[in-house]
């Protein structure tokens, strides 16, 4: 890759649009459900798979279902993209509580972590 491309692609890296968000994680074999928000939802599924393979994730109940089910039990879906662009960083995390805790309820899930 000559100096120029590689400038570009460093400058599309920095330029791509981050989607704020509330993601799912369920385990099919329990019927457990957790739910999470992440500056990034869609790196958010390697992130948090990686953690459950390497036996480091900090949510020990959905570790205990990942040991006991397996990865093929699991499943990661986006459910919901916010548009936080024009809010303060106080705003948008208000807003990412609010939309998680709503899906919770909705869901009757559990938080991913925290």
């Amino acid at each position: 890759m000559d100096k120029q491309s590689r400038r570009d692609a460093i400058r599309d890296y920095k330029d791509r649009k981050v989607s704020h968000g509330i993601f799912a994680v369920r385990c099919a074999a329990s019927g457990e459900a957790w739910i999470g928000v992440a500056p990034n939802v869609t790196q958010m599924q390697n992130r948090i798979w990686f953690g459950l393979r390497q036996g480091g994730h900090p949510n020990r109940a959905v570790l205990a279902a990942w040991r006991a089910h397996g990865e093929a039990a699991f499943s990661f879906a986006v459910l919901e993209e916010l548009e936080t662009e024009e809010l303060g960083p106080i705003g948008r995390e208000t807003l990412l509580k609010e939309r998680a805790a709503h899906w919770r309820a909705e869901l009757g899930a559990n938080k991913l972590v925290g």
